[in-house]
């Protein structure tokens, strides 16, 4: 397990970042969102997503729980904001988007408790004043040995 803590400075920045790591994702990866509301979840979701989206804007799927994008290779995006614990995640066959084959996003991932697989990234997203995102990425076996600097790379930025 290994951190990395970054800061973006506008939205466009943290969807940037979101791009990046997308890039550097194995199929079948679950990555954990958490943070307070307005700290750049769904902005950092718009990035990864943009490969499959295309033209189709990315919303957080607070209304629907899940929003689905792609066609062979797939981004799942949980918006877990209206549950009161894991237990309603029982519900939304969570298993399906944990062990899929595509890319499982959950934002306000602390409602899915002991529920997220041990195998995930985990990422802190914290106000740093004004447009400023602090964002804290945590690997717990998903991503490949070298993932810090390429991710570095991928942003042409520095560590916070």
């Amino acid at each position: 397990m290994n951190t990395l803590a970054l800061e973006t400075h506008a939205p466009e920045e943290t969807e940037r970042l979101g791009h990046v790591l997308m890039q550097l994702l194995p199929q079948g990866s679950v990555v954990a969102l958490f943070g307070d509301l307005a700290t750049g979840k769904t902005c950092f979701v718009r990035g990864m997503a943009a490969r499959f989206s295309g033209e189709h804007p990315v919303h957080s799927p607070t209304f629907t729980l899940v929003n689905e994008y792609g066609h062979s290779n797939k981004l799942y995006h949980l918006d877990l904001y209206r549950l009161s614990g894991p237990e309603e995640l029982l519900d939304l066959d969570y298993e399906d988007f944990f062990d899929s084959d595509g890319i499982c996003v959950i934002e306000w991932a602390e409602r899915a408790g002991a529920l997220l697989p041990k195998r995930c990234v985990h990422i802190e997203f914290e106000h740093g004043g004004g447009d400023t995102r602090k964002i804290t990425i945590t690997n717990s076996g998903v991503l490949s040995e070298h993932w810090p600097e390429r991710l570095q790379q991928g942003m042409g930025t520095r560590t916070a």
